[in-house]
Parts: structure tokens; C-alpha cells; sequence
């Protein structure tokens, strides 16, 4: 059984809304991002943060990962923000407008000068064009462990503001800035997720551009809604048939005869031992996925 951290369905939830965290107790996201940020109008910001943080500590969440969403440090929330949530000790800070290693290491300053515990990571909303410009320079930023970097956060509604590009279908505008820092997160080993879908009604336009992010190499999908966590489940999970090629493909060259083969054809078609690790990532995805239950 793997102990893979599922991350394919991230379900942001206004801190201001009570119910909506009491619900989120009960829904098959993989994590989720208690907000204290957009999804929070200025005069509910304290609220908000009181909120969150109870919830937090209050714990009914069982095994979902749960993430606090500050506001940035310059804003008139963001220091009294980052102190309550590293109080209430979720799993990671995500840390909005990261348009450069700079931030990250001021939050590691910061981080440091509140006593944070070592058990809290840091995620990095990558949402700005400067953010873009800087993305391997921010990604190689996790290679100081002070920073506490795990996780890539896309927030396209921001990158489309700030650029004028369109969000279509397709996202045709967006791909190149999207792969660029799927790269950049792949070298230093880090998850990343895509951007959320605005149509909360259109639930197989959101299937889409799922599939589509799982296609292009995205760990998972933020969210905005409920409707949306089974797309996201649904696409971010090796289906029965991938399954079933990778086992095999693992067992042909486990056997012997095949020990110093390099490329072996396995119903029609060709594999070579690079195969081998995509395919143990595969099996292993899918036996977290079991093991999760959704």
C-alpha cells in the first residue's frame, strides 16, 4: 500500500462561511484551502481568519490534507494571518502573488521569527506575469529547506487579468505559461496544480479541463465548488486499463529471460526500461487511490 499524498481534487472554501466549513467535513475533496484571501470580502477578513483557524484546531477534517490560504504579508490582514494560521497548525500556508524568490525567503524569515512548527509546508501561488518570468528561480528556491516549498499553485484568473489573454477553451493562451512552470516544478520535485473553472454549472466543461491538466503532467486541480471534486477525482486517477498495462509491463520485465533487455513489445506494442518507473507510478497512484477509499 502506498503512502502517495493525493492532491487531485483541491477545494477551496471561504473562511467567512461557517457552513461551507462545516460541510467541507463531508466532501471526497483531496485537500482542502480554507481561504482567508479572494474568496473574503474586506470587512469579513477577521471573521473570517477566527473562523478558519477554530476550524483547524477544532480538526473533523479526517485525512484531508488542509491548507490555510493567507492574505499577502503587505496587505492589512496578511501579518496577523500568517501568526493565527501557524497557531493553528494546518498542513501548508498558501501564499499568494510569489513573483519571486525574495518572498519566499522573507516568509521563511517570518516563519522562523513566529517559532512555526516544522510539521507546516509552504505552497506558492504562481499567478503573476512576473511570477512567470522567475519560475525556475522560484522553484529552485526549495532547495533551501527554510523556505519549506512543496507545492505549485496556478491561479490563471490572475495570469489572464494581468495579461488580457482569454480563457477559452482549449486555454490555448494560457498552455505555454502553464508548461512552462510544470517544468520548473518538476525539476526541484515539486506538486503542481492547476487553476481553477469558473462555470460551476458546467460540470463537463470543468471534466475537460481536468482531463486536459492531467494530460499536460498536473498533479491535481484547485476547485470552487462541490460539483467539481468527482472531474477532478475521476481524471486524476490512472484508469483500469493503464492500470492493467503497467502491471504488465512491470511483470515483463521482472521475468528473467528479460533481465538485460532494454525494449520488450507487450501486445503490439514497444517498452523500454524507461517505462518501467512511469509504470510503478501508475500502479502506485492507483493503489493510493484504493487505499483513500474515493
Amino acid at each position: 500500500m502506498s503512502d502517495l499524498r493525493l492532491r487531485r481534487s483541491v477545494l477551496y472554501m471561504p473562511g467567512s462561511n461557517q457552513r461551507a466549513l462545516d460541510k467541507a467535513k463531508t466532501l471526497h475533496a483531496d485537500c482542502l484551502i480554507l481561504d482567508l484571501e479572494d474568496a473574503v470580502a474586506p470587512e469579513a477578513k477577521e471573521l473570517a481568519r477566527e473562523q478558519v483557524c477554530a476550524a483547524v484546531k477544532g480538526g473533523g477534517y479526517g485525512d484531508r490534507e488542509i491548507i490555510i490560504r493567507v492574505n499577502a504579508p503587505q496587505t492589512p490582514w496578511g501579518e496577523s494571518d500568517l501568526k493565527a494560521a501557524i497557531q493553528a497548525r494546518p498542513d501548508a500556508i498558501l501564499m499568494p502573488k510569489v513573483s519571486s524568490p525574495a518572498v519566499l525567503e522573507s516568509i521563511a524569515n517570518h516563519l522562523e521569527a513566529l517559532e512555526a512548527p516544522d510539521s507546516i509546508a509552504v505552497w506558492a501561488m504562481i499567478e503573476t506575469p512576473a511570477a512567470i518570468l522567475n519560475i525556475q528561480e522560484i522553484a529552485k528556491a526549495q532547495r533551501d529547506r527554510r523556505t519549506r516549498l512543496t507545492c505549485f499553485v496556478l491561479g490563471t484568473n490572475d495570469l489572464a487579468k494581468d495579461t488580457w489573454a482569454q480563457l477559452v477553451p482549449g486555454r490555448v493562451p494560457m498552455l505555454p505559461w502553464m508548461m512552462f512552470t510544470l517544468a520548473a516544478a518538476r525539476a526541484e520535485g515539486l506538486t503542481i496544480l492547476d487553476g481553477v473553472y469558473n462555470d460551476i454549472e458546467d460540470v463537463q466543461g470543468c471534466r475537460a479541463e481536468c482531463q486536459q491538466a492531467r494530460d499536460l503532467g498536473f498533479d491535481g486541480k484547485t476547485l470552487i465548488h462541490p460539483n467539481q471534486i468527482e472531474p477532478a477525482n475521476t481524471c486524476f486517477a490512472p484508469s483500469d486499463e493503464e492500470v492493467r498495462r503497467a502491471r504488465m509491463v512491470i511483470d515483463a520485465f521482472d521475468k528473467p529471460e528479460n533481465s538485460n533487455r532494454g525494449a520488450i513489445k507487450i501486445e503490439g506494442r514497444m517498452y523500454e526500461r524507461q517505462h518501467i518507473g512511469m509504470a510503478r507510478r501508475a500502479v502506485t497512484w492507483s493503489e493510493a487511490i484504493g487505499a483513500r477509499g474515493q
